[in-house]
């Protein structure tokens, strides 16, 4: 039930559209809202740009619609709700009571309290049955004005208000522009150190008001500066942010420190009421660790070292990385009695039939090596596996997630599927082969990208 959002400028989205709908299929696709940047004309150019896009794409439309939230009331629009006649409910507000349409149903005459007839305005009927509106004047939810004799209204109570369903016109008005994400990055930088390209916070609240719920995780693979984290921080959400640059350094680690201590005042910080708490943990990327060599065979990263890669191995095989002082074979165990050994030799039939005898007949041992020669049925309490075969299996492409055993989120099935013998496989993706067979990104179309 996840989406998907990207921030993009005018230049470079209609490519980016088309390249998602390949990756994603043309059905994932949500909206296009547009942001509103720029408060003041821009004389520089032919045209002035301001304003960018944020597209969003879901795996099913259906469940973004049924799950995705309402855009709270501002204050703007919270003041067109008054209380015109003491109601002891609070402050409310007329909602015209005619729709588009001719149903007979819903065509009927209203006497107003000072007399006056009205009926439905010519192509339009009321917006609900005679019985349905008996109810609504008997509970008190009908205005027809100050002198008794207007058109009616339902009231509709503040207290009542959901929030607004969300719109594709984000203006700077609602969620900011880059003005104000600018003096943001001054206020928590300083402008000798402010982030080139920030996005003001109030727009990254809008998408995550919309798109989550609480508990929900948040991620973003492109940092930058680090809105993205401190805005749901700020809103009890869990976060992820990759950063490659040095912005990590500079401005993120920085940025969320300040939020956690409660000494960032700026951006929704007001309006979320957030007062400071929490944490986060600090990851630095690992080389990869299967590269390909000139021959464009996968080999094992020279980067690594003995330790890197069994603890490497550990995660992929799920076993506890735990390397014995005492015993050289065991790098990682998963039981009392049953452990991992990683190493870049060749094993020798000589070499297995040591380690069987000192793993002995309680215990298994899974060996991870370059290459070995023998059967390995003879040795019933070891299994052995190819590096980087053992590898490259684990990650292969095809499969529903990369959790590498370290946590697997399940994906919700759209619709229960039966698998035949007739049921064609994934496509799946071969190192050093060719080309692979283009799939979509969510991979639940029977037609694949642009299939309507």
């Amino acid at each position: 039930d996840g989406s998907l959002w990207v921030s993009i400028d005018d230049r470079e989205m209609p490519y980016l559209r088309v390249l998602m709908d390949e990756i994603a299929g043309r059905r994932c696709f949500i909206a296009s809202n547009v942001w509103q940047k720029r408060y003041s004309r821009e004389n520089r150019e032919g045209i002035g740009d301001v304003h960018e896009y944020v597209i969003v794409y879901a795996k099913d439309r259906d469940l973004f619609k049924k799950t995705r939230n309402r855009v709270s009331l501002d204050e703007k629009s919270k003041k067109i709700y008054k209380n015109l006649n003491n109601d002891p409910k609070g402050r409310w507000r007329g909602i015209p009571m005619t729709a588009q349409g001719y149903r007979p149903n819903q065509m009927y005459a209203i006497t107003a309290p000072g007399g006056k007839v009205h009926r439905p305005p010519e192509g339009r009927c009321w917006s609900t049955t005679e019985d349905k509106f008996r109810a609504l004047l008997d509970e008190g939810r009908i205005y027809f004005g100050k002198d008794g004799n207007s058109q009616p209204n339902v009231i509709r109570y503040l207290s009542e208000v959901e929030g607004f369903v969300p719109w594709t016109w984000w203006p700077h008005e609602e969620v900011g522009h880059t003005d104000e994400a600018k003096k943001e990055s001054h206020a928590l930088f300083g402008k000798a150190h402010a982030f080139d390209t920030p996005k003001p916070e109030r727009l990254l609240h809008r998408v995550l008001e919309i798109a989550t719920n609480p508990g929900d995780l948040v991620l973003d693979s492109f940092a930058g500066s680090g809105t993205t984290g401190a805005v749901a921080h700020k809103m009890g959400l869990r976060w992820m942010m990759v950063e490659l640059g040095e912005h990590c350094h500079t401005h993120i680690t920085p940025r969320m420190k300040k939020v956690i201590d409660g000494e960032d005042p700026g951006g929704i910080t007001k309006t979320v009421n957030w007062k400071g708490g929490g944490g986060f943990r600090y990851y630095r990327l690992g080389p990869s660790l299967i590269v390909d060599d000139e021959w464009s065979n996968p080999v094992i990263n020279s980067e690594f070292n003995a330790a890197m890669l069994a603890e490497a191995m550990c995660k992929l095989e799920g076993f506890e990385y735990a390397p014995s002082e005492d015993v050289y074979w065991i790098h990682g165990k998963s039981t009392e009695t049953d452990f991992l050994y990683v190493t870049t030799q060749f094993m020798s039939k000589e070499m297995l039939t040591r380690l069987s005898d000192e793993v002995g007949p309680e215990r298994s041992l899974l060996i991870c090596c370059s290459a070995f020669r023998c059967d390995p049925g003879q040795f019933p309490n070891l299994t052995i596996k190819k590096i980087p075969k053992a590898v490259l299996k684990k990650c292969e492409w095809g499969h529903d997630d990369y959790s590498l055993e370290i946590k697997n989120l399940p994906k919700a099935p759209l619709e229960p599927e039966e698998q035949t013998e007739d049921t064609p496989a994934k496509p799946r993706r071969k190192f050093g082969k060719g080309n692979p067979v283009q799939t979509t990104l969510f991979d639940f179309m029977e037609g694949g990208p642009g299939d309507e």
